[in-house]
């Protein structure tokens, strides 16, 4: 069963309007600057706060265009050499190796490169990472005796937990969880693992539902990244008053850590201003600004840290898996079999 939850009501007329009015003003700003396209599958407020300051620090204007992960990584391989973009962001790698494996990207200098560790770019060079985050099961405290918690992800297709789980399958988040089990454990336990899930647990759309389900009791665990429950409970803790997070261990898949990518295209005519803006998000100030800002994911820069009351990266404890091999195509093509797609 798939839960979602009303779209919001808005005042179409009056932003048609708006956008109208400012089209003038628009075309006068750009006409003698073109601006540099990024298409952002990351979160868009992160990115609207890191936009301005590399504008502020280059004088380069940047237009985002904003879109999840395979709708992006898919739209880019669609339109090839004659796409308008110039950097590509995604939330999770899988939709980076896409993108790679069509051979639209341009390969990043040393410079860039060095700043990130190599288990979080891949080996091609051909883009990195720049934030990540934590595979976590979110549990009610009420429900659940942490004692009781398994050691392995995998162990939730196990009988045990039957109508006691809840995910979101359809983002790129469980996608990218998936693409790690695939990758660690092969094609045929993955495919019983993914079985199991499904038949003991809820479906529902958007990690943010997965948490309130918990938090409800609803849902006895539930299958997140960290910073759903850690952005929750800075701001108050409305829907993780009721849960704690559970962090599995000794490289197990459900401790994988999923990265961010970026990278610049091959048909870019701005591709000097383009590895300044990849550049400037590994570099230790773009990287300052994702620590403080709302996000709460990982900098990979090891530079700069999360100084905030969250698990530290050096203590997570994730399986080793290059983001070249985790298999986009491949996930979406089982979890389709499955029924999750």
């Amino acid at each position: 069963m798939t839960r979602t939850r009303p779209a919001r009501p808005h005042r179409a007329g009056a932003l048609a309007l708006a956008a109208g009015l400012a089209l003038p003003l628009l075309a006068a700003c750009s006409e003698d600057e073109p601006k540099l396209v990024v298409y952002n599958a990351q979160h868009e407020q992160l990115l609207e706060e890191l936009a301005p300051a590399f504008t502020e620090e280059t004088g380069i204007e940047v237009e985002l265009r904003n879109g999840s992960d395979l709708e992006l990584s898919n739209q880019l391989v669609q339109e090839g050499d004659a796409s308008p973009a110039d950097v590509f962001l995604t939330e999770n790698s899988p939709a980076m190796s896409q993108v790679e494996a069509a051979g639209l990207f341009d390969e990043l200098p040393d410079e860039i490169l060095d700043r990130i560790p190599e288990m979080y770019r891949p080996r091609t060079g051909l883009w990195t990472g720049f934030v990540a985050r934590s595979t976590v099961l979110v549990y009610n405290t009420e429900q659940v005796d942490p004692a009781e918690l398994p050691a392995s992800i995998l162990e939730l297709a196990d009988p045990e937990w039957a109508g006691r789980i809840s995910f979101s399958p359809t983002g790129a988040d469980f996608q990218a969880i998936v693409a790690a089990v695939l990758e660690l454990e092969g094609e045929e336990v993955t495919r019983e693992w993914l079985e199991g899930i499904e038949a003991n647990g809820t479906a529902y759309d958007g990690n943010n539902i997965v948490l309130e389900s918990v938090d409800s009791g609803e849902s006895e665990v539930g299958i997140v990244y960290h910073y759903y429950w850690e952005r929750d409970r800075e701001e108050g803790g409305e829907v993780s008053d009721q849960s704690e997070q559970y962090y599995f261990r000794d490289q197990d898949p459900g401790a994988f850590v999923s990265v961010s990518g970026a990278g610049v295209l091959a048909s870019s005519d701005m591709k000097d201003e383009a590895q300044q803006f990849v550049e400037f998000l590994v570099d230790e100030q773009g990287q300052q600004i994702l620590a403080d800002s709302y996000a709460l994911e990982y900098p990979l820069n090891p530079d700069v840290e999360l100084e905030r009351d969250v698990v530290p990266f050096s203590e997570l404890e994730p399986p080793r898996v290059n983001v070249s091999d985790l298999d986009a195509e491949a996930v979406v093509e089982l979890m389709t079999e499955v029924g999750f797609l």
